[in-house]
């Protein structure tokens, strides 16, 4: 892989989980996004990144611990355009359904029902509380450092369940993902491992056993209720990635 293909599969993946800007893409053929796994952690790494730097500023404000916990978790919205979020509302509802095809045909809905509604606000309040216990222990500053690890494992939790599902629908962003490498997934483990190194030191461990069971989860639900993973399962296992990552953090402040 060159440079120049290392250049555009970043562009890519960054296109599709944040409003960043990533350039003009060129026409890419099917599966490019399979192949750039890889690099997942490290667009979420940025995304962390510039949300504790969010957090930072409201810091530098005056704000206190909840404050700054809730300026990181509107910035990492407003970053990725509440893409996972959604993603993760959506499933909520689905799971509601009688049979995989009206489980489908649900989550299709651009409406919220109840379950969805109830999983944003579970997810979005065990954020808050997490990020405001993290905050608590470690200053703003540390908060920097767990939004940087917890977003870039949240971005590997989803690459589980593209390696171990198949589409669920022949149409849609899952099938148009392609077969992953699996040498590509491993090297957005090693880039995961390595920030949660950096950033927690060995607290990455029980960080990123979390993440592989938030992963594992999402492919447990994928299978057995959707037949497979669509687009809304990927940012459901983004989702929960980053709960269970803070969860692990919080518990070795």
């Amino acid at each position: 892989m060159n440079r120049t293909d290392a250049a555009t599969e970043f562009r890519l993946a960054l296109s599709l989980f944040s409003r960043l800007p990533a350039g003009s893409l060129p026409v890419l053929p099917p599966g490019s996004l399979g192949a750039a796994v890889w690099c997942f952690p490290l667009v979420g790494a940025l995304i962390g990144l510039l949300a504790g730097i969010a957090g930072l500023v409201a810091h530098g404000l005056g704000l206190g611990i909840w404050g700054v916990a809730i300026a990181i978790i509107a910035a990492e919205i407003l970053i990725t355009g509440g893409l996972h979020e959604d993603g993760l509302a959506d499933v909520a509802d689905g799971l509601g359904g009688r049979d995989v095809a009206s489980r489908l045909a649900i989550m299709r809905d651009s409406r919220i029902g109840s379950f969805g509604s109830l999983a944003l606000f579970l997810s979005l309040a065990a954020r808050l509380v997490l990020l405001a216990q993290i905050g608590t222990g470690w200053g703003a500053g540390g908060l920097v450092f767990a939004a940087i690890a917890a977003n870039a494992g949240a971005r590997l939790a989803l690459v589980l369940p593209l390696a171990l599902l198949d589409p669920a629908r022949p149409d849609g962003l899952g099938a148009s993902v392609g077969r992953i490498d699996g040498e590509r997934a491993l090297s957005g483990a090693v880039f995961a491992f390595g920030i949660g190194i950096v950033c927690l030191g060995w607290g990455v461990l029980p960080a990123a056993l979390a993440v592989v069971i938030a992963g594992l989860v999402a492919v447990a639900v994928g299978r057995d209720r959707f037949g497979g993973f669509t687009g809304d399962l990927l940012g459901a296992a983004a989702c929960l990635g980053l709960v269970f990552g803070l969860v692990a953090i919080a518990g070795h402040v």
